[in-house]
């Protein structure tokens, strides 16, 4: 049985560069169905789509992750290709992408970016993904050195189990975390990333989506390590406290007396504040284990991308 794949491309303002993507992936993936939806375009980007062929929708709510949510609930196929419409990333090098999940009966295989010419990479951008990339490994495993990628292929599973929150290019953080905390088995591989073409201009701020993406991290590691976050507020407010507490127990030590007692009662109420953050860890690991169980098991109960039937 061969596998029904869908080729989603979120843009806005892309009627420049829109239709080759649509034409490059069309002769790339022969028989999969490419769908366009379009964000609040400005310009003509939705009726180039159209003309190219595409199966155009679109989606009101500004912003990437918001597109990608109505993507991922709208659309029905066993293998999904994401991928921006601005033309920086390579057609050709989808079947390799697609047939290496099938093959190797994957979740997730993730673009990662190789620039043809050093201009490409602005250093903001590169300085930017490899921080937050690394952040992100450090915190919930090392196993992809470009999240910030737009450019992925996804199995059914993946898709219809992800609970997307974010709202704009934080998405591909919240796609990483998803694979990484329910130990998906996925793969890297290089793909070729272009300049822009004369005339398209990128939606992604540096400061201000970095800013975004980061508080997401921070989001996430609250969420899905409940513990270490709770724990290290615990730790912190126990530093504090003994660092109010010493010269208090010095003095005691050396003349019996308690004379800064505001002091004390503050040093007092930070060590309980530290306690209850950790008892609320404990609490909520609990109920983060709970979760991660019900994630896991609904998405075990979508069916894996079928394989072609061997040649006889």
């Amino acid at each position: 049985m061969t596998p029904a794949i869908a080729i989603l491309i979120p843009c806005r303002n892309e009627v420049g560069t829109i239709a080759k993507v649509v034409g490059d992936f069309r002769a790339a993936v022969p028989g999969a169905v490419i769908y366009v939806y379009d964000n609040n375009s400005t310009d003509d980007t939705a009726a180039a789509a159209r003309a190219a062929g595409a199966v155009l929708r679109s989606e009101p709510l500004a912003g990437k992750g918001n597109v990608v949510r109505r993507m991922f609930a709208d659309v029905e196929a066993d293998i999904y290709l994401l991928v921006d419409g601005d033309d920086t990333y390579a057609a050709d090098a989808a079947p390799v992408l697609i047939e290496a999940l099938i093959g190797g009966s994957l979740d997730l295989v993730n673009g990662r970016r190789v620039a043809d010419r050093a201009s490409v990479d602005r250093f903001g951008h590169a300085f930017g993904n490899r921080l937050l990339t690394g952040l992100v490994g450090w915190i919930f495993g090392s196993r992809l050195g470009d999240m910030l990628s737009g450019y992925k292929v996804l199995s059914r599973r993946f898709v219809k189990s992800f609970p997307c929150l974010a709202s704009g290019f934080e998405i591909e953080t919240e796609l990483a975390v998803h694979a990484l905390e329910l130990r998906m088995p996925i793969l890297e591989l290089p793909t070729v990333y272009r300049d822009r073409p004369a005339g398209s201009v990128s939606k992604l701020h540096t400061i201000r989506d970095g800013i975004r993406i980061l508080w997401t991290i921070l989001r996430l590691v609250q969420v899905e390590r409940p513990l270490q976050f709770f724990g290290f507020v615990c730790l912190v407010l126990l530093v504090a406290a003994i660092g109010l507490a010493i010269p208090i127990l010095i003095t005691y030590e050396a003349t019996g007396l308690v004379p800064r007692l505001p002091t004390a009662v503050l040093a007092t109420g930070i060590t309980l504040l530290g306690f209850l953050s950790l008892a609320c860890g404990l609490i909520l690991q609990t109920v983060t284990l709970g979760r991660l169980e019900a994630r896991r098991m609904i998405y075990l109960g979508i069916a894996a991308v079928p394989r072609p039937a061997p040649e006889p």
